[in-house]
């Protein structure tokens, strides 16, 4: 890929990328560790926002040149999923899929993580289920009415919306994917995140990068950094008691759920994890941390652990292998 980039600065600007990419700089930072023995790679840092979230990418190489390149193949990745899994891009083949019911030839990329989400909701007993997008949108219009209820929709009217939740009713084959009940709408905010993460620290193994730490909602990190044996990583918790904990991840995937990141209402009773067993913002969500081998489980996980009982989430975490709360 021909990046047409100078090597001799250690920062520079992007051209701007509608609803995907803040510009962000990327530094040279040299040997973090100030080792005098078998000295590390310089560590380059990028930070920016991507699909509405920080983004940050901290990565080992000798050479600026490449650097500067592979940043450009991370954005044109980043771009290439967003126009799949966006809700803001009318032009996005999720968008598209929701407004028709249905959706022709769709990516091998949609496939495959409509699939994956299939199986965490079975998994999960239907607890994470991408389906609860009516929901989504029912609570969004209810609560942006001026003098809307503080309790929220009408009970009768949740019940009516909750018919269309059922990540069972969606058919997802190469050819097409298709809604069996019309009406009903897809969000993959809670799995697409970790999904794009793992496909960018693939795109850095691929071009054999072995240390790098990426952050696009989702954490991943390829291998521990060049001068230490581990990441370490700040978590993010609403309770005042945990506030400043850290996570060492000299591997594998970090994703972080907390029903305090978004609320419908001034009054914050309504928050963002819609109970597909309700239908309303679940009563018991708790802000969880989760660790597993990629950031597409741990974000699907993070998801459904929220809204589950301690011992429920340590159970169905031990389901799939390595991945734990913590």
């Amino acid at each position: 890929m021909a990046c047409g980039t100078g090597t001799d600065q250690v920062s520079w600007r992007w051209p701007r990328r509608r609803l995907l990419l803040a510009i962000g700089a990327l530094t040279g930072v040299g040997n973090l560790a100030g080792s005098v023995a078998a000295p590390a790679p310089p560590a380059w840092r990028w930070r920016g926002s991507a699909l509405g979230a920080a983004a940050a990418l901290t990565l080992y190489h000798d050479d600026q040149a490449a650097v500067h390149c592979l940043i450009a193949q991370i954005m044109a990745e980043i771009e290439r999923l967003e126009r799949i899994f966006s809700l803001q891009r009318g032009d996005s083949e999720l968008v598209r899929l929701n407004q028709s019911g249905e959706l022709a030839a769709p990516s091998l990329d949609l496939v495959q993580l409509l699939r994956r989400a299939s199986w965490f909701g079975a998994c999960s007993h239907g607890v994470f289920d991408v389906t609860v997008q009516p929901l989504w949108q029912l609570h969004a219009e209810h609560f942006a009415r001026p003098g809307s209820d503080p309790a929220g929709p009408p009970p009768a009217l949740v019940v009516r919306v909750r018919a269309l939740v059922d990540y069972r009713q969606i058919e997802v084959a190469a050819e097409r994917i298709r809604f069996a009940r019309p009406g009903m709408a897809v969000t993959l905010n809670g799995i697409a995140q970790g999904y794009i993460a793992d496909r960018v620290a693939a795109l850095l193994q691929r071009q054999g990068v072995r240390h790098a730490l990426v952050s696009i909602g989702e954490t991943r990190a390829v291998g521990p950094p060049a001068d230490e044996d581990a990441w370490r990583i700040g978590l993010n918790r609403s309770e005042v008691s945990e506030r400043g904990r850290s996570l060492v991840l000299a591997g594998g995937a970090l994703a972080s759920t907390d029903p305090a990141g978004f609320y419908f209402d001034r009054g914050r009773r309504a928050h963002h994890l819609l109970d597909p067993r309700s239908g309303r913002s679940c009563e018991q969500a708790r802000p969880v941390n989760i660790v597993a081998a990629d950031a597409t489980t741990a974000d699907a996980l993070s998801t459904a652990c929220a809204m589950l009982s301690p011992a429920a989430a340590h159970a169905l975490c031990r389901a799939h292998g390595d991945a734990s709360e913590v």
